[in-house]
C-alpha cells in the first residue's frame, strides 16, 4: 500500500484513512472518483472495503488473480474483495473464532455480485475433496435458486434482491468448507400482489410461465403467456431484454437437482407458485347488496387442486369473515375491497411461507452433521439505507435494520480500535461520533418505541387505522428530537409534510414516511376464518411460522449473531443511475456515501492514529532512509524504528511506539516519509546497481577463469588422449606397412592387402598428375609397380586412344593432308633410312619442292619431303628405291656407273681410286643423293 502512495496524484489513495483532509466530503469523493476513472473500483477505509459498481466487465476476477491474493497480507496488494475474503479466512484459521462480512448498499450497487465473488473465492482457494466439492456446489447453486424466488427487476436494478440474506459458511479445523446455513430477512412479500410501474414480480413467476415445459404447464393449469396473469402485468414490463427467463428457468431446474430436491418436492414447489398466479386471477363482483361474490370459480378450483384445499373452504375464506358472538360464530360477508385484500393476503402468505420452506430445504442440503468443532464466516447481504419519494412500511423496516447495523458497526469498530490500542499499550483517546442509540430506542424501546406502538394499535379492540396509529405516535413521542409530524412541526417544516406523514432523523439523514398501509403490513395476517386455510397450507409446505410479523425479534437475533463474530465490511456504491460504464455521478455517489455512513466510519478510524504497522515491516521498508539502519539493523526492530524516526525528524506528538507497532497520527507524516523513500530509492537503486554490477562482473570473471582452467585441463586431456590414440594407430599402420612391403611380392593376404591398396592408390594418384600430353610421348608413362603392370598397360592403351581420339577430332583439313603425306613418307622410308625418325616431326610445305628438281643428283636439306612430294605428283610412290652405301646406274648402253656414299669431316665429291664416284657428307649434314 505504501508503494502506491507515490502515484497518489494520479490514481488516488488506496486507504481513505490516509486521506489528509479526512473530514472533507469533497476530498473523499475526489479520491473515489480519481480511482474510479482508472478502473480501480476498490478502496479501503481501514479494513472496510468500498466498492463502486463500474457497470462493465473488469479482468480482475480470474483464477490468476485469486492465486495472487491467497495468503497475502491485507495491505500488501491493491484493495480487492479477494484480499478481504482471504484475510477473513486466514484470521479465522489463526484465531479459531467466527467472522462475518457485512455487504450493504443500494439496489444495483453490486451487493449480490460481491457475495458471489466471495463464495467463488472460497470455492477455489479452500482445500478440495469430492465431498467438499459437493458442499461447495450446493452453496454456489443456492444463489440462482434464491435469486429466482427472492429477486426481482426494479427501477434501479434488473436483479434486485428483495430480501436480506445471511449465510454462514462452515469450516472444519483444517480450513475445509464443510457446510452452510442461510437465514433470510425482510422478504418483500407485497411485491407478489403489487409492483410499481417499470418493475416486475419475483423472477420465478416469469421463469415458470416462459420457460416451463408444456407438460408441466398443462399440469399446473398455466399458459405460456405472462399477459394472462394479473399479478404479472401490473408493471407493464413482463418481458425485459436484459433478462432471459427461459435460460434462467433451466439454471434453476438444474440447481434444484444439485441441492437434492426430489421430483415430488419440485412438483409441489411449482404447484404452489402456480396457485399464487391462479389466485391473482380470482375476480370478485358486487351483488345487489354490495357484497363480494365470485363471478366464476375456475381459477379458484385450480388453487384448490394445487394446494389440496377444499374449494368451498377457500371460497368462504375469501368472501366471508367470521365474527365471534356470545354463543356462536357468525359469517359476515366481505365487500369487494375486503375480498381483494383477503385474496392478496392469502397470496402473500402462501409465497412468504413457501420462501421460508425453500430456505430451510436448502439448509438441509448444506447441513453438516459432523459433531467436530467448526468455525464460520458469515455473509450478510442486505438492503442499504433507502430513501424514496414515497417511503412506506418496507423502507421503515429496512432503515431500522440499517440503523441497528450502523449501531453495531460503530460499536464493533470502536471496540476493535480500543482493543488494538490497549494491546499496544497506547492510551485510548475518546472518539467523538454520532451515537445513534437514541434513534434505535425511538424505534424499538419497549412500550414506547414506534414498533411497540404499532403492535399495540394492531392488537387493540376496535377499529384501528393508520391515522389512529399516527396519533398514538404523536402522543407518546411528541417531544423526541428525532421525530417530527405535520402536527408537531413549525410552519416552515409543515410545508414539507403531509398530514399522514412522520419524519425520522436517522444517522444518515432525514426520511419521511407515509403511515398509510402500516397497520395492514404489520398485521400481514389473514382474517380469522382464513387462519384455517393457512394451517392447511402449512401441512403442505411442512413449516411453521407465526402469522404475526416477527421482524423486531429476528433483527435482534441477527444482531446477537453478528455481535458474537469478528466483523468485516463491504460498502457497495452505484456510480450512476443509468448503468453506464465509466460514468461517475457525483451527486448520486455523495448521497450514498452519506447514507452508508462512510464519513462517520472514517472519522472513527482517524480519531487516533491514521497509520500503524508492525515494527519489522516498517523498518524493512524505510531503513534506507537512515545510515544507522541501512543496510542491516542488528538489534531489536523497535529500537531500529526509534532510531529511524528520530533521524527523520518525527515530532513527539506525530507518533507513538506500541508494543509491536508504530502508530503515526497524520497521513502527511507518512507521505513525507514515503516521498523521501521514493527519492532515496532511486539513489539507492543506482548504488545497488553499481555494487551489483561489480559483484556480478567479479563473479563472472571468476566463473570464466575457473571455466577456462577446467576447459584447458579437459582440452589438454582430450588432446593427450587423441595424441596417444594417433601414435598407437600410427604404430599399427607402420607395422602393417612394413609387413605389407616385405610381402608385397606374394599373393594378396590380410598382411599385405592394405599395403598393396596403398601402392595402387599412390601409383594412380601420381599417374593422374603425370599423364603424357601427346601421342608422340612414348617415354613419360610412369613405370608401374609389379602389382599394377597389367592395369598400367591397359590404362596406357586407354589413354593413348583417348589422346588419339581427341587429336583426330581436333585436326584441320590441312593437318589431315600433312598426315597423309607423312604416312606415305613412312611407307617409303621407315626402317630404311637412319635419319627418318628425326624427320617425322618436321612439317612439309608446298613451296620447297621447286628448289630441288635436277637431272641426276639432288642435294636437298628436306629429302623426305621432296621425295614424298615427287612421288605424289608423279603418282609413283613405288618408284623410289632406298639403298645403303652405294648405287649403280647405267651411263649408256653397256656402261655402268657406281656412286659410293660415306661421311667425313667435310663434304666433298670426287672420283675414288676404284673409279667410283665418292660422295662424302659431314656427320651433321642432311644431304643425300639418290637416283631417280
Amino acid at each position: 500500500m505504501e508503494g502506491a502512495l507515490t502515484a497518489r496524484d494520479r490514481v488516488g489513495i488506496q486507504d481513505f484513512v490516509l486521506l489528509d483532509t479526512h473530514t472533507s466530503e469533497t476530498a473523499f469523493l475526489g479520491n473515489l472518483k480519481k480511482r474510479f476513472s482508472e478502473d480501480l473500483i476498490y478502496t479501503y477505509i481501514g479494513t472496510l472495503l468500498v466498492s463502486v459498481n463500474p457497470y462493465k466487465e473488469l479482468d480482475i476476477y480470474s483464477k490468476k488473480q485469486m492465486d495472487i491474493y491467497m495468503g497475502v497480507n491485507f495491505f500488501e496488494l491493491p484493495p480487492h474483495i479477494y484480499a478481504l475474503a482471504d484475510n477473513a479466512y486466514h484470521t479465522m484459521m489463526a484465531e479459531a473464532n467466527n467472522h462475518f462480512i457485512l455487504i450493504s448498499g443500494e439496489s444495483g450497487a453490486g451487493k449480490t455480485e460481491a457475495s458471489k465473488k466471495i463464495l467463488q473465492y472460497y470455492a477455489v482457494s479452500c482445500p478440495s475433496t469430492t465431498l467438499l466439492d459437493s458442499v461447495r456446489d450446493r452453496m454456489l447453486v443456492s444463489n440462482p435458486v434464491l435469486e429466482a424466488f427472492g429477486n426481482a427487476k426494479t427501477l434501479k436494478n434488473d436483479n434486485s434482491s428483495r430480501f436480506g440474506k445471511y449465510m454462514d459458511i462452515q469450516f472444519d479445523i483444517q480450513g475445509d468448507a464443510v457446510g452452510g446455513h442461510i437465514l433470510s430477512y425482510l422478504l418483500e412479500k407485497s411485491r407478489v400482489v403489487h409492483q410499481n410501474h417499470g418493475e416486475r414480480n419475483f423472477h420465478i413467476f416469469y421463469q415458470l410461465v416462459e420457460g416451463g415445459e408444456e407438460d408441466l404447464l398443462h399440469q399446473l393449469g398455466l399458459e405460456s403467456n405472462c399477459q394472462h396473469y394479473s399479478y404479472l402485468v401490473q408493471d407493464e414490463c413482463a418481458n425485459v431484454t436484459s433478462i432471459n427467463d427461459k435460460n434462467d428457468w433451466k439454471t434453476v431446474r438444474n440447481a434444484l437437482s444439485v441441492i437434492d430436491f426430489d421430483e415430488s418436492d419440485i412438483q409441489h414447489l411449482f404447484g404452489i407458485i402456480a396457485s399464487v398466479l391462479h389466485l391473482g386471477n380470482v375476480q370478485f363482483e358486487a351483488d345487489s347488496k354490495g357484497y363480494a361474490t365470485l363471478n366464476k370459480n375456475t381459477e379458484l378450483r385450480w388453487v384448490s387442486t394445487l394446494l389440496g384445499i377444499n374449494v368451498q373452504v377457500l371460497q368462504e375464506g375469501l368472501t366471508y369473515r367470521k365474527i365471534e358472538a356470545k354463543t356462536d360464530e357468525v359469517l359476515s360477508p366481505f365487500t369487494v375491497d375486503h375480498a381483494i385484500y383477503a385474496r392478496n393476503a392469502l397470496a402473500k402468505a402462501i409465497y412468504g411461507r413457501t420462501f421460508t420452506w425453500l430456505v430451510n430445504k436448502i439448509n438441509d442440503s448444506m447441513e453438516n452433521k459432523e459433531p467436530s468443532r467448526k468455525t464460520v464466516i458469515g455473509l450478510l447481504d442486505i438492503y442499504g439505507f433507502e430513501v424514496f419519494y414515497v417511503n412506506s412500511f418496507e423502507q421503515f423496516c429496512i432503515n431500522y435494520c440499517n440503523e441497528k447495523l450502523q449501531q453495531l458497526f460503530i460499536q464493533l469498530t470502536l471496540k476493535s480500535e480500543q482493543e488494538e490500542y490497549e494491546a499496544e499499550g497506547i492510551g485510548w483517546e475518546p472518539v467523538q461520533f454520532f451515537n445513534n442509540k437514541i434513534i434505535c430506542d425511538l424505534v424499538e424501546e419497549k412500550h414506547r418505541g414506534i414498533i411497540s406502538v404499532l403492535d399495540e394499535e394492531c392488537l387493540r379492540p376496535g377499529e384501528a387505522t393508520d391515522f389512529t396509529f399516527l396519533e398514538k405516535l404523536e402522543e407518546k413521542m411528541g417531544s423526541h428530537p428525532h421525530f417530527i409530524t405535520h402536527k408537531l412541526s413549525d410552519k416552515k417544516i409543515r410545508k414539507t409534510l403531509d398530514r399522514g406523514d412522520f419524519r425520522l432523523l436517522h444517522y444518515a439523514g432525514e426520511v419521511t414516511y407515509g403511515v398509510v398501509g402500516f397497520i395492514d403490513k404489520n398485521n400481514d395476517m389473514l382474517y380469522r376464518n382464513i387462519k384455517y386455510v393457512s394451517l392447511l397450507l402449512w401441512s403442505i409446505i411442512h413449516v411453521y411460522l407465526t402469522d404475526k410479523l416477527q421482524f423486531k425479534s429476528s433483527l435482534l437475533g441477527l444482531t446477537d449473531i453478528l455481535m458474537s463474530k469478528e466483523p468485516w465490511y463491504v460498502r457497495c456504491l452505484k456510480s450512476n443511475e443509468s448503468k453506464q460504464p465509466g460514468r461517475f455521478d457525483d451527486v448520486l455517489v455523495r448521497h450514498q456515501v452519506k447514507y452508508l455512513g462512510l464519513m462517520e466510519h472514517l472519522r472513527v478510524r482517524r480519531a487516533g492514529f491514521a497509520y500503524r504497522r508492525r515494527y519489522e515491516l516498517f523498518l524493512q521498508r524505510y531503513k534506507p532512509l537512515c545510515p544507522a539502519t541501512w543496510p542491516h539493523w542488528r538489534g531489536v526492530a523497535a529500537e531500529g524504528v526509534e532510531v529511524l524516526v528520530q533521524h527523520l525528524g518525527y515530532l513527539p506528538d506525530e507518533y507513538k511506539m506500541g508494543r509491536t507497532k508504530i502508530f503515526i497520527r497524520h497521513p502527511r507524516t507518512l507521505f513525507a516519509t514515503e516521498d523521501a523513500f521514493e527519492v532515496c530509492k532511486h539513489k539507492l537503486a543506482s548504488r545497488i546497481q553499481a555494487q551489483y554490477k561489480g559483484y556480478r562482473q567479479k563473479g563472472e570473471f571468476r566463473r570464466q577463469k575457473e571455466a577456462a582452467t577446467k576447459i584447458e585441463t579437459c582440452w589438454r586431456g582430450v588432446q593427450a588422449r587423441k595424441e596417444k590414440e594417433r601414435r598407437q594407430w600410427a604404430v599399427k599402420v607402420i607395422k602393417k606397412f612394413i609387413k605389407g612391403y616385405m610381402t608385397r611380392g606374394e599373393a594378396k593376404t590380410t598382411d599385405n592387402s592394405e599395403y598393396l591398396a596403398f601402392v595402387r592408390q599412390n601409383y594412380l594418384n601420381r599417374l593422374k598428375d603425370n599423364l603424357p600430353k601427346t601421342v608422340l610421348d612414348k617415354i613419360s608413362w610412369l613405370t608401374p609397380p609389379p602389382v599394377l603392370t597389367e592395369a598400367s598397360a591397359i590404362l596406357r592403351q586407354l589413354h593413348m586412344r583417348v589422346m588419339v581420339t581427341r587429336y583426330v577430332r581436333g585436326i584441320t583439313a590441312q593437318q589431315k593432308a600433312q598426315l597423309q603425306l607423312k604416312g606415305i613418307t613412312s611407307v617409303i622410308f621407315k626402317d630404311k633410312k637412319d635419319s627418318y625418325p628425326q624427320s617425322v616431326s618436321q612439317p612439309f610445305v608446298d613451296t620447297r619442292i621447286s628448289q630441288y628438281i635436277g637431272d641426276l643428283v639432288i642435294q636437298c636439306d628436306h629429302l623426305f619431303e621432296v621425295l614424298t612430294k615427287l612421288s605424289v605428283v608423279a603418282n609413283k610412290q613405288s618408284a623410289i628405291n632406298v639403298v645403303q652405301g652405294s648405287i649403280s646406274f647405267q651411263i649408256q648402253a653397256g656402261k655402268e656407273g657406281i656412286v659410293d656414299f660415306s661421311s667425313g669431316q667435310e663434304s666433298m665429291v670426287y672420283k675414288d681410286k676404284n673409279g667410283h664416284l665418292m660422295v662424302v657428307r659431314t656427320k651433321t649434314a642432311q644431304t643425300y643423293k639418290d637416283l631417280l
